[in-house]
């Protein structure tokens, strides 16, 4: 199939804080809040989210196509994203803005606390699926300018091209109207369990009216792993052990990547989840989003020591 996702592409700057998030935070004076925190140490890498699916995708064997707006400080990712198997043909440099940041904080615990800059991010809406050749067969509508967001679902819709409505880190940004808007033009969703909660909570819609609306709702759960629900049917799928915790940024980015590889071939949706867990994992193990390696035979070797041997995984891999 002929994926395109949609969303950030972003330099990400991480920092550690050797503390607890909690201890610093005092109930009572909530409505004062004013922290700061010393951080040890400053990495950049490179981030956003339609390129981290992308990323984990194409270690996978796809040759995802992203569509997005970026800085006039992008040459050296493109090169770098082409390298890695990535079509960047739908990307589109905006002279005299900086690709969009992201600045995020982790604590002891693995919480975190994060900031976005759209820079040229903010205009993505100037790009449209419209104009995409050949056509897409699937969309993936992540995290962008909102405007952006709402555009692709409509054009989606427009061209009967079926979306993946991952709004994520734009839950806390857009009102329930807009969210509303993306369950209705959706052929699945997938968020974390407090995304969800909020989406619940801006909609008005419960658990059963989202999943009587959208064909596919998948929430990521952290160390609990996975539910997928579809078609009258929950499915939970568990975490795939970890050798070592060191970063969880991007790691539900890389749960996308994997779900997405068995979703494009077919497979059912216990077997997406099983290869989005398993993603999720290896870029638990590193820091960054985009810093995990395995070739697909390593890849199929831990995911039968943990699942099972599986020969339609293991045809898809080799294929």
């Amino acid at each position: 199939m002929n994926l395109v996702i949609t969303g950030s592409v972003a330099y990400d700057y991480l920092m550690r804080f050797p503390g607890l998030f909690r201890d610093q935070i005092l109930p009572d004076q909530i409505e004062s809040l004013s922290l700061s925190f010393l951080v040890d140490g400053l990495v950049r890498h490179r981030g956003g989210i339609a390129t981290n699916i992308a990323y984990t995708l194409a270690l996978l064997g796809e040759r995802p196509r992203v569509m997005a707006t970026v800085g006039q400080d992008f040459a050296d990712y493109r090169t770098w994203l082409e390298a890695k198997g990535i079509d960047t043909s739908a990307i589109r440099e905006i002279p005299d803005l900086y690709t969009a940041s992201f600045f995020a904080t982790t604590d002891r615990t693995n919480s975190q606390i994060a900031s976005f800059y759209a820079g040229a991010m903010a205009r993505a809406a100037d790009l449209s699926l419209h104009e995409l050749r050949p056509r897409p067969d699937l969309v993936v509508v992540s995290p962008n300018d909102p405007g952006a967001m709402h555009k692709y679902l409509d054009e989606g819709a427009a061209l009967g091209v079926p979306v993946i409505y991952d709004p994520s880190q734009q839950v806390a940004r857009v009102d329930g109207a807009e969210l509303a808007h993306g369950l209705a033009h959706c052929a699945a969703l997938i968020c974390n369990e407090y995304e969800y909660g909020l989406i619940q909570k801006k909609t008005g819609l419960s658990d059963a009216d989202i999943t009587g609306r959208v064909r596919l709702v998948v929430v990521t759960l952290g160390r609990e792993g996975s539910r997928l629900q579809a078609e009258g049917q929950t499915l939970h799928i568990p975490a795939v052990p970890q050798d070592r915790i060191v970063d969880p940024t991007g790691v539900g980015d890389a749960f996308r990547g994997g779900f997405l590889k068995g979703y494009l071939r077919g497979l059912d949706y216990e077997r997406c989840g099983r290869l989005g867990a398993l993603a999720a994992t290896f870029c638990l193990e590193e820091q960054g989003t985009q810093n995990h390696h395995f070739t697909r035979a390593a890849f199929l070797a831990r995911y039968e020591a943990n699942f099972g041997a599986d020969d339609k995984v293991r045809e898809m891999l080799a294929g």
